[in-house]
């Protein structure tokens, strides 16, 4: 990943992001989100659900911009999670969000790059939403997040298929790298896992992609 084009990218786009999961904002906005980002509000709703609240659990929210994912399931009732990003713009509002929310004490926020963060701590669940599209060497990350899992780790890949992929590769051509997938790619990604095992789920925009581990 390119730090200094994506992390200077996501910064600037901060508070436009964060609105994507506001139901607070204007008309066309809303209605925008409803027609070309509704993959993302379903893979929100299938990662909350995935991650069985329990005052024993933990997570890791990869790439967690504004900490709409950290927040919810601190409210779910996980005991912690701890949520990481390298847009220090993102960590400012994902910190306000949570101390507006009432759950700072369960939330934590670094400014860090997942490929560098230490591996000493394990956790049940591993989220990485909108992380993949600006990764260079999936399989590098995918096996980074295994090590540090116990129980699942959730990851969306965006489809290289369609429109909104099309106007994708327009948008953002001079912002950051993007990286888009089809099932058969992803598929090769997790190939010889085991003990983990992985379930694909089409969303349209986005795929949707469970690891879990297998029953003993």
């Amino acid at each position: 990943m390119k730090r200094n084009t994506t992390a200077d990218f996501f910064d600037d786009y901060s508070e436009g992001f964060t609105s994507i999961y506001n139901t607070g904002n204007s008309f066309l906005q809303q209605m925008i989100n409803k027609w070309f980002r509704k993959s993302m509000l379903i893979r929100f709703e299938k990662t909350i659900k995935a991650c069985k609240p329990s005052q024993e659990k933990t997570a890791l929210d990869v790439g967690c911009g504004p900490g709409n994912y950290g927040i919810a399931l601190a409210k779910n009732g996980l005991k912690s999670i701890h949520s990481i990003d390298f847009a220090p713009k993102m960590i400012d509002i994902a910190k306000n969000q949570a101390k507006l929310a009432g759950v700072e004490n369960i939330c934590k926020f670094e400014i860090v790059d997942f490929t560098h963060i230490s591996e000493d701590t394990k956790y049940d669940y591993v989220i990485l939403m909108g992380f993949m599209d600006y990764i260079q060497n999936p399989d590098v990350i995918i096996a980074k997040a295994l090590r540090f899992a116990n129980e699942k780790v959730l990851f969306s890949f965006p489809s290289d298929s369609g429109f909104l992929a099309w106007q994708r590769r327009i948008r953002y051509k001079f912002k950051c790298p993007l990286f888009l997938y089809n099932e058969k790619q992803i598929a090769s990604l997790f190939e010889g896992i085991a003990p983990w095992q992985c379930r694909i789920e089409n969303l349209g925009r986005d795929f949707f992609v469970t690891i879990d581990k297998e029953a003993d």
